[in-house]
């Protein structure tokens, strides 16, 4: 399955959280795990089992990609140098992080209306329904999974989606 229009997620623009381009087109040709991050969020502690994927197969052509966003309950209010200093400190977080974006509404971010056409597992599409929804997009730049907030990133089906898209 393709992502809604055809188009890679990986050909929008966005900025790194601390300014200048994000440069997506650099992760054309790996498995791209992207997820909407927030630092005081009940799922936060999600942020140890990412930075784990990251470590474990970053040398195989992946990256996880943090992008925060404070539409669920302001639980992601911090200024970037605050949310790079959270993550950093806290989770120690080398991943990249993404500028703070709505992934939902009117002024949803480009990469989120490529994101939100793809259906999970349960046959949901659409919305983000909340912090930490995961969005797998394999090698060819087309998503190919989509995850819960509540699915763990070490789980099962986390990581075999990823091993799938490495080979």
């Amino acid at each position: 399955m393709t992502t809604t229009n055809g188009s890679s997620p990986l050909d929008v623009e966005i900025d790194a959280l601390q300014g200048g381009s994000a440069d997506l087109s650099q992760y054309a040709g790996k498995a791209v795990l992207v997820v909407n991050v927030a630092s005081k969020c009940g799922l936060t502690p999600q942020y140890t089992g990412l930075e784990k994927l990251q470590e474990q197969y970053a040398e195989r052509g992946f990256t996880v990609l943090g992008v925060p966003c404070n539409q669920f309950l302001g639980q992601e209010p911090g200024s970037a140098e605050e949310i790079a200093e959270f993550c950093s400190a806290t989770y120690g977080v080398t991943f990249p992080l993404t500028e703070k974006v709505e992934v939902n509404g009117d002024d949803r971010h480009p990469l989120y209306d490529r994101l939100t056409g793809f259906a999970d597992a349960e046959g949901h599409s659409g919305d983000i329904r909340w912090n930490f929804e995961k969005f797998l997009i394999g090698r060819d730049g087309q998503v190919v999974a989509r995850f819960s907030p509540q699915t763990e990133p070490e789980s099962a089906e986390v990581v075999t989606a990823v091993e799938a898209q490495l080979g």
